[in-house]
This record gives C-alpha cells, sequence and structure tokens, in this order.
C-alpha cells in the first residue's frame, strides 16, 4: 500500500510540471497574441490582417474572438479588400454574435460585390434591395452594439433581377468607384490630405504631373494609378489594388509623407526621391542628375507656381512651422548627412 502511493505521488510530479508549463504557455500565448492583434490592425496590411481576422474568427492558433474578428476585418474593408467586406457581411448576417443585422450585411455585400468580389452577389440574391434604405457608408459594429434588423425577401421575379440591381448600385462615394473627373479627385485629396498634415495643392501638382488626373495611367515602368505607385511602393505602404483611386492615394500621401519626414520638410529632396527613389537621392548627395527626374521637379514646381529653387522652401505641410536652416554642430551635421546621404567622413 505505500508503495503504491509513493508511486502515485511520483506519477502526480511530471503531470504537476506539465500543467504549470501549459499555465505559464497559455499566459505567454495570450499576451503575445495581444501583441501580434495590435500590430496587424495598425500595419494597414490588407492581406495580414484579413488571414489574422479568420484566425480570430475560427480560434486557430489564437483565442476565438469575433470582435477581433471584425476588427480585422474592417481594417482590411477600408483598404478596398473584397473578401474582407464579404466576411463582415456573413457576420452580420448571421446569428454569430447572438443577433442579425441584415441590413447591415446587406451594406457590406454590397461594398464587396462593388470590389468585384462575386461571392457577394448571392446572399445579396436573396433581399429585395430596393425595399431599405442601405448605408452606403457601412460601420464595424461589435457584438455588443448590433442591432436586430431583417431584410424584405427577394419575390421570384425580383431575385432574377437581384444581380442587375447590384450592377446599377452606384458606388459609395467617389473615392471607391472609378474617379473619372478632375474635381472628384480634388475633392478626394482635400478631404484626405490633413490626415497626412500634407498640403492638398503638392499633392494635386504631383498627382497632375505623374497621371493628369488618370486613375487608370500606368507607365513602361508598371508605375500605376493616380499617384503612379510601383508593385513595390504600393506594396510597402499597404495597398492591396493601386486602381483603387483611394487606395492609390493613400498609399501615395503616405510614401510623400514619409519623405516629407526623411528630408526634414526638404518639399525639392522629397520630390527627388519620389520621382527617382530615396536610395538614388543618398547616393548623389542631393537632386540624382537624371534627366527624367530634373524635369519631374520643373513640372511640379510650374504647377505649383514656384521656381525649381523655391521648391525647398515650399510649405509641404502647411500647419507645420518650418525654421529657418541655420549651421548645426559637428555631430548634429554627421548625423543629418548620414541619415540623408551617403558621405565618408571618417577623413
Amino acid at each position: 500500500m505505500t508503495r503504491m502511493i509513493r508511486g502515485q505521488g511520483a506519477a502526480s510530479r511530471p503531470q504537476g510540471r506539465w500543467l504549470l508549463c501549459m499555465a505559464f504557455w497559455a499566459a505567454w500565448s495570450a499576451g503575445a497574441d495581444a501583441g501580434s492583434f495590435e500590430q496587424t490592425l495598425a500595419s494597414n496590411d490588407a492581406g495580414s490582417m484579413l488571414e489574422l481576422g479568420k484566425r480570430y474568427f475560427y480560434g486557430v492558433t489564437v483565442p476565438q474572438s469575433i470582435d477581433h474578428a471584425i476588427q480585422l476585418y474592417c481594417g482590411a474593408a477600408r483598404l478596398g479588400n473584397g473578401e474582407a467586406q464579404y466576411r463582415l457581411g456573413e457576420i452580420y448576417s448571421r446569428t454569430t454574435t447572438g443577433r442579425q443585422d441584415e441590413v447591415l450585411a446587406a451594406a457590406w455585400f454590397l461594398r464587396s460585390a462593388l470590389s468585384k468580389y462575386d461571392a457577394a452577389k448571392k446572399p445579396l440574391s436573396r433581399w429585395d434591395l430596393t425595399a431599405v434604405d442601405i448605408p452606403a457608408e457601412p460601420g464595424c459594429v461589435l457584438s455588443a452594439n448590433m442591432m436586430a434588423r431583417t431584410m424584405p425577401r427577394a419575390k421570384p421575379a425580383e431575385a432574377a433581377q437581384a444581380s442587375k440591381a447590384v450592377a446599377a448600385a452606384p458606388a459609395p462615394s467617389p473615392a471607391l468607384g472609378d474617379v473619372v473627373k478632375r474635381r472628384d479627385v480634388e475633392r478626394l485629396v482635400r478631404g484626405m490630405a490633413p490626415e497626412f498634415g500634407l498640403s492638398p495643392e503638392l499633392v494635386l501638382a504631383v498627382i497632375e504631373v505623374e497621371s493628369n488626373f488618370n486613375p487608370k495611367a500606368q507607365s513602361p515602368k508598371q508605375a500605376q494609378g493616380l499617384m503612379q505607385l510601383i508593385p513595390a511602393t504600393a506594396r510597402r505602404f499597404g495597398v492591396s489594388d493601386p486602381w483603387d483611386p483611394q487606395q492609390n492615394v493613400r498609399g501615395g500621401m503616405k510614401y510623400l509623407s514619409w519623405l516629407l519626414d526623411h528630408f526634414d520638410g526638404d518639399v525639392r529632396l522629397a520630390l527627388a526621391g519620389y520621382n527617382a527613389g530615396e536610395k538614388a537621392v543618398k547616393r548623389y548627395g542631393g537632386v540624382p542628375p537624371y534627366g527624367e527626374t530634373r524635369g519631374y521637379l520643373r513640372r511640379v514646381s510650374r504647377v505649383l507656381g514656384v521656381s525649381e529653387e523655391g521648391l525647398s522652401a515650399y510649405q509641404g505641410r502647411p500647419n507645420v512651422f518650418v525654421a529657418p536652416r541655420r549651421e548645426a554642430d559637428a555631430e548634429s551635421k554627421k548625423d543629418w548627412e548620414s541619415r540623408f546621404f551617403e558621405v565618408d567622413l571618417s577623413g
């Protein structure tokens, strides 16, 4: 009897260690999951948000959380991802969260259909889309705040015409459709520029020189859309569809804002970097000696009504005071030059 009790105690010790390890792993993974969620949500990478949203929806390798899935799908949907828009429609059309909001679901399915995600047409065919005022700008409502709303069912004759209704539905705003009129692009830019602290006139000048306000423009080097983003730059700044005017302008503004920060507000160097790449500016210690880049700066300066030399002092960030340039001490000058240019200060 004594031996059996000792054996039980010996067997319980590994089990206790195993349970302790499992508890530690669970606590650690919960913290890691939270960090991954926050980082992905702030990344502006639609693909990453979509994939992590799926994991939270199903509870695969992360604790299941419908609200986390909604937030991640929403981030991807706002960037124009049709599948994310569809998945939001799926969540709201079912009782996954305890309530069923078919009106909000229809709005997201419509947005998905407008993004050319064909699967969205099937659920839309169930409803009479003409009988309810469907919001053009659907929200991302978390489970605690959801309302219970139903859509009227389509009659047999109406169901046959549902796909036509989807095709005829206007885009929620010029930003989400094929913007073809210059005034629509101007309205989009003026609405978005404050988010990045940029002068709308500077952004519009870049668009005029880059694409002449043509959202379908493509260069021989595969630069695409209104702000002529090459595929690498589009990926770098979270643009999944460079032909979508809103995504293209947002990505171009992010890049232009990044360049202005990198070059301490010098618009001339920022524009040279936009045209030739910041590495070329660094390699040549200033504006690269490329005919294309020199001509680009001349054209932008003409649109802005300033001289090419005056671009350096142009207020690319209208609400930010730019102090006059002064001679810096040796250490700060070395740091500035090493960040901007390839220089050898070793003597």
